[in-house]
């Protein structure tokens, strides 16, 4: 397995040990997951912006369905996970939000807990509106208004080996469900399909993560990914994501709101109801992996002249 790791893997592993950098992340994230979630900054994320349309056009990404995010009022959204620590469904569909809602809307998403025992990224997570994920910041926002993005899958999701790119895959969460139908609030299925061919995650690297004692930054991965310019390596070292077609489709709300809050504490019909929202989103996802099985290549076409001439097939609706 030692050659599987890599040299840059070894260093790496082997420097968190000896100066317990876990230790310390888990000391800082326990610390900022109870500061203030909501610390949104509008006049920052009016200037980030403009760089994350950057980042958007890299990846040649269209949105497709945001008008069946209701017009007015809070909404559970329901996402999946891709592309490891740069998450660039994330960041496309952020952009996406701003340009068609503007920034009087705020949209909050719920982020991993650890991000934000990282200085300087967990400033700029909160600053554009990203909150610790537990029920408790989900609860606050929807009750205050807002339209809420959710990633079940988490950590789960977002580092699932390559060869499962085009699987739903919450890892059996269901609090969302739960969430959900305590609030009696529209839940609207996000479904990503590209992010997960940027980065090449090999594996999840659980063995590592026990290892290194990664639980206590609640996790039990580390992931190694196969990346530019480190080879096999760690995620966490900063890489350069493949040029990958990032396509995002939203999907008409699910048909919950007729249920009673008590419904959440029925185990039978969260099941059920997680059973629906991920076989939907898993044939949408299917769907777009149909119409674009090779996102790194479609990517690498439009950028040829010649081609972009002669493809005159209409664009999907960019919301």
């Amino acid at each position: 397995m030692a050659d599987v790791v890599g040299a840059p893997g070894r260093i790496v592993a082997q420097g968190l040990r000896a100066f317990d950098v876990v230790g310390t992340w888990a000391e800082a994230t326990e610390r900022e997951v109870h500061a203030d979630p909501f610390q949104r900054d509008p006049a920052f994320l009016a200037r980030l912006l403009p760089w994350m349309e950057v980042l958007a056009r890299y990846f040649d990404a269209t949105v497709e369905g945001l008008g069946h995010v209701p017009a007015r009022g809070p909404v559970l959204l329901v996402g999946n996970h891709s592309g490891g620590i740069l998450t660039p469904d994330t960041s496309v569909f952020f952009t996406a939000w701003y340009r068609r809602f503007g920034l009087e809307r705020p949209l909050v998403a719920l982020a991993f807990d650890a991000a934000f025992g990282v200085p300087g990224f967990r400033t700029l997570m909160r600053k554009i509106g990203e909150v610790p994920a537990n029920r408790e910041n989900a609860r606050r926002a929807l009750r205050a208004g807002h339209p809420v993005l959710v990633y079940p899958g988490g950590d789960h999701e977002v580092f699932r080996p390559w060869r499962d790119r085009n699987r739903i895959d919450f890892g059996g969460r269901t609090g969302f469900v739960e969430l959900a139908l305590r609030e009696r609030v529209p839940v609207v299925p996000v479904v990503s399909h590209g992010g997960h061919d940027s980065t090449i995650i090999l594996t999840r690297g659980e063995w590592l993560g026990r290892w290194l004692g990664l639980e206590r930054i609640r996790t039990p991965s580390f992931p190694l990914a196969l990346q530019i310019p480190w080879g096999v390596s760690p995620v966490g070292l900063p890489a350069w994501p493949l040029p990958a077609k990032i396509t995002i489709r939203v999907l008409p709300a699910m048909k919950w709101r007729s249920l009673p809050r008590t419904a959440a504490d029925d185990r039978s019909v969260v099941t059920a109801c997680h059973r629906e929202i991920t076989e939907r989103m898993q044939d949408a996802l299917g769907d777009l992996a149909a119409a674009h099985p090779y996102p790194v290549l479609t990517r690498l076409r439009s950028l040829l002249p010649s081609w972009r001439a002669s493809d005159r097939r209409p664009e999907p609706e960019v919301s």
